[in-house]
């Protein structure tokens, strides 16, 4: 698959210079609700007016969203406003209405991008289409899935093309909705850097209070725009009412966000080593994770041997255990020195000198703490 400048041809039209916005409410519930947040966004940063029509909820029961009514919302909010409207859309049924009522842009939920059946039905219907398509990616990090649903709407010679990031769900407990799994989308990103990629932290946050945090971080990664839902009073709305945010905190948003722009060779220098760094940001985040989890793990081994009354180290594990990561390292490209520095206590190494071991000792107990006041 190639992703060219025509791709992403439908963004640089728009000649912003800031990145796009497309922000509306998780759902559309009355006529009223959507004019009214419609118009208190008609002259912000905001492109695109997003709304949920149809709503796949994971368990029944829940509000599944008002149906073909919604779209007559939507058309009256590009008459009264000129924004420019946006719906997600799920078969061929929805993508039939939503052309008739003059959608802008659609997108193609996660639930549906796990499934080269729906992509399928999605991009038959849309053959030719000159709306715009963006891709969410699919509920588990599966790049393969997530260009693939590309490459079948390519196929159905669709050129408006773009994703949106709206992390991944995991069954362990972390302070994200969805999580970012960011070095997924870099990669995407790597692979296609004419794609246009929208960062939704709405999903990935699940609450409001963190939606700027992660938008930043999405900026600094050098994504193109940003889908934030947005309610008059987020608290009373009829699904996912803790992750939007009012018209007011969306400007505010907008307004605190740094963003860089590239015009310049030293401009671009500087986009791109901001660009490596959040990427470091966003490792050590994730090393610090997997570490909080080792240091779990082991005070579980640890409590589990002192109940049993068995002697904490034991030396047949212990030089089994190094002599594994050793042999993992160089596999990784990485020496026994620092395998051994990692592993083992600075002050049981006879090699270190003095200051090397006060340094890593210090760095050492420092992440420790660090770990400890996460808990």
């Amino acid at each position: 698959m190639e992703i060219t400048q025509e791709n992403r041809k439908w963004l640089d039209d728009l000649q912003l210079t800031h990145p796009v916005v497309i922000a509306g409410p998780c759902s559309a519930e009355t006529q009223e609700q959507v004019l009214s947040i419609a118009h208190s966004l008609k002259d912000t940063d905001v492109s695109y007016y997003r709304a949920g029509i149809w709503k796949p909820r994971t368990r029944p029961g829940m509000f599944e969203g008002v149906g073909a009514l919604g779209l007559k919302w939507l058309e009256r909010v590009k008459e009264e406003t000129g924004l420019k409207i946006a719906t997600e859309v799920a078969n061929k049924d929805h993508i039939e209405l939503a052309l008739q009522h003059n959608v802008d842009m659609l997108w193609i939920g996660a639930r549906s991008t796990v499934s080269p059946f729906i992509i399928q039905e999605i991009a038959d219907a849309l053959e030719s289409t000159d709306k715009i398509v963006l891709v969410k990616n699919p509920v588990n990090p599966d790049l393969a899935l997530w260009i693939g649903a590309l490459e079948r709407l390519q196929r159905a010679n669709i050129k408006k093309l773009g994703v949106i990031h709206r992390g991944f769900s995991t069954y362990e407990k972390t302070k994200y909705r969805n999580i970012p799994e960011w070095q997924l989308v870099i990669e995407l990103q790597s692979r296609f850097p004419q794609l246009p990629i929208i960062c939704d932290p709405s999903h990935i946050t699940g609450k409001r209070e963190l939606i700027f945090e992660v938008s930043q971080t999405a900026l600094n990664l050098n994504f193109d725009g940003l889908m934030i839902e947005t309610h008059s009073t987020p608290d009373e709305a009829w699904s996912d009412a803790a992750q939007q945010v009012t018209p007011e905190s969306l400007v505010q948003i907008m307004q605190d966000l740094r963003i860089r722009r590239r015009t310049t060779d030293e401009e671009a220098f500087q986009s791109t080593l901001q660009q490596l760094r959040a990427q470091i940001d966003i490792l050590d985040e994730q090393l610090l994770d997997i570490l909080k989890k080792r240091m779990e793990a082991s005070d579980h081994i640890g409590k589990l041997k002192r109940e049993v009354n068995v002697a904490i180290l034991q030396n047949k594990r212990w030089n089994e255990a190094l002599e594994r990561m050793l042999q993992t390292g160089k596999e990784k490209g990485l020496s026994d020195e620092f395998i051994e520095k990692l592993y083992v206590d600075p002050k049981d190494n006879k090699e270190m000198s003095k200051e090397e071991k006060e340094q890593l000792t210090k760095f050492v107990d420092g992440l420790l703490k660090q770990l400890d006041g996460e808990r």
